[in-house]
């Protein structure tokens, strides 16, 4: 980017180091055979170490195998589960056939699976069996009851009509067997490393076909599947590991999810460019096992969002670690608290950590701050614009703005998705004819380039890191026989950053109680999009012409609950 300072709010980023023109199949090869003994992952909580080579050739042994099932280039996989080995075995083992990655969020329930499936076209599932107190195995044949009555093999199910093959992730030596499913362990056992198919199939890819698909909602309707291609994610993971300054000797804790960007692109690919360790000190977040694992392992990078490294910092055997080892990561999520950001430098030595922003549909990072950012910019800002990438702020008009000027961030470039699967009207509501992604986010710009979001245009609430749109909890309980009416809000909370809130209008003459509406909402949505306060009215505030401000619930709560910014900041 110019050192010359910025008149109005447009940045292009650095062109000097080049795209990556391959496959991720290909990528990960080329870097195998210049390192094949080094480390490349370590899943601590299955005890299992691969070194590059030996992840290789199990992803390799792993797309034989999903060939070996009739799958073919372009065909839909999903994989519901949290981390471990097989999930970045199916990452790479479908990258290098084509097949299509179909991340499905491990919170969600029967009536969000059966629409992810559905909408998508999904041939297969890889699942976990259960976690804590979901029943993951459960969920599936409550949608697929036809499983009961088959031997493993192709599936026929009515509520499920595209899925043929269900695989759930069996613990090594695991007893029991679950009818009309097949082992992961099997599954893998039955490809070859070396089967010429593998490698006939990654000639005939190209960097611009779809790998994988994460789901993303908007403020209207159900979610949408943003697609993303090699190019977007290999080139995103590789440029972001670039500003955090990654190289073989470094070694980096995972903890957030592989389900969503964060643990997908900026984790996985940003070690597996860059030829780093990857380290996942668990399936799910637990900030003891976090910090066993940095002293561990020597980790030298942690990601997280600020909820997670307060967790780690707060936790009450924290001083009983070594963590000197660490120097870099990424904070993201949501905004940082200054206190925390000095925390996280001065006492997890921290102090080449930075700050990303994005979003799903831009593979996902548009714009980050880099190691030797100064911590007033790295808290007050996120970064600057990434490599080959441009960003602008514009008015309603569509005009730039002057720098310092609020307005819509929008970003252009290779991360910019391929498209919403199966939903040409809603690509075109946010990807215009220049090819502009037009983000939702209010902010600023700095004459130096630096971006701050400032807001949000529409409605979305992130509570813990996690993206929820209020809209599509309102169409689901719309559903429920005594609700005439709902909004969905956020509300400030200490703990997650923003909690839901709920307002609903009981239909005429029916009575209904906070308990029913959370039974109505157990199992069937994910309990993060489950609304903490719950409140009947009688009416909303509106406009004149009738539109709802949703603003003035939004304030209103904050009274009742005498809830303000600055307490949760």
């Amino acid at each position: 980017m110019s050192t010359k300072p910025l008149s109005e709010s447009y940045a292009k980023g650095a062109t000097e180091t080049p795209l990556i023109e391959q496959t991720l199949g290909d990528f990960f090869d080329a870097l195998v055979e210049r390192q094949p003994d080094r480390e490349a992952l370590v899943s601590r909580h299955e005890g299992r170490r691969y070194t590059y080579r030996q992840l290789q050739r199990e992803a390799n042994r792993l797309a034989s195998a999903l060939l070996r099932q009739g799958l073919e280039p372009g065909d839909r996989v999903g994989i519901w589960s949290h981390n471990n080995a097989p999930w970045v075995l199916m990452q790479l083992a479908t990258a290098k056939v084509g097949i299509i990655l179909v991340n499905i969020n491990p919170a969600y329930r029967v009536a969000e699976l059966e629409y992810a499936l559905n909408k998508v076209g999904c041939k297969a599932l890889v699942m976990m069996a259960a976690f804590k107190n979901s029943d993951y195995l459960g969920m599936v044949r409550e949608l697929a009851p036809e499983l009961g009555e088959a031997a493993p093999g192709p599936l026929a199910a009515k509520r499920l009509p595209r899925l043929r093959r269900v695989v759930w992730l069996d613990a090594p030596g695991a007893d029991g067997e679950q009818a009309g499913m097949t082992r992961f362990s099997e599954l893998l056992a039955s490809g070859d490393p070396d089967d010429p198919r593998v490698a006939e199939t990654q000639r005939r890819l190209y960097p611009i076909d779809p790998i994988n698909i994460q789901f993303t909602s908007g403020t209207t309707g159900f979610p949408k599947g943003a697609t993303l291609t090699h190019r977007n994610i290999l080139n995103n993971g590789f440029f972001i590991g670039e500003c955090m300054k990654l190289t073989p000797a470094d070694r980096l804790c995972i903890p957030v999810p592989l389900y969503h960007c964060f643990g997908m692109v900026l984790g996985n690919l940003a070690c597996l460019t860059h030829g780093a360790a990857i380290v996942y000190p668990n399936d799910g977040f637990d900030p003891l096992t976090v910090l066993e694992a940095v002293q561990a392992e020597k980790c030298t990078g942690l990601h997280g969002v600020p909820t997670m490294f307060i967790a780690e910092l707060d936790h009450p055997r924290f001083r009983e670690f070594d963590l000197s080892t660490l120097r870099t990561g990424i904070m993201a999520g949501s905004p940082c608290p200054i206190e925390v950001m000095k925390r996280v430098v001065d006492e997890m030595h921290l102090s080449e950590i930075t700050i990303a922003y994005g979003m799903t549909e831009t593979s996902p990072v548009s714009c980050q701050s880099s190691t030797d950012t100064p911590l007033d910019k790295r808290v007050a800002t996120v970064g600057q614009v990434q490599p080959h990438l441009e960003v602008k702020i514009i008015d309603e008009t569509g005009n730039i703005v002057p720098v310092g000027t609020t307005g819509e961030l929008c970003t252009r470039g290779y991360s910019v998705m391929h498209g919403y699967w199966n939903d040409a009207g809603k690509t075109v509501e946010v990807i215009d004819n220049e090819q502009w992604m037009h983000t939702g986010d209010l902010a600023t710009m700095d004459a130096a380039g630096y971006v701050n979001i400032v807001g949000r245009i529409k409605d979305m609430v992130i509570r813990g890191g996690e993206n929820v749109y209020p809209r599509e909890i309102e169409e689901f309980l719309y559903r429920h026989p005594k609700i005439q009416d709902v909004q969905v809000v956020g509300v400030p909370d200490r703990k997650y950053g923003e909690e839901l809130c709920a307002w609903i209008i009981v239909k005429p003459g029916q009575q209904l109680t906070e308990d029913e509406v959370r039974e109505f909402c157990r199992g069937q949505i994910a309990h993060y999009k489950v609304p903490r306060y719950l409140r009947f009215v009688e009416g909303f505030p509106m406009t004149i012409t009738g539109k709802i401000q949703k603003f003035k619930i939004r304030d209103a709560m904050k009274a009742e609950l005498s809830l303000s910014e600055e307490q949760t900041a």
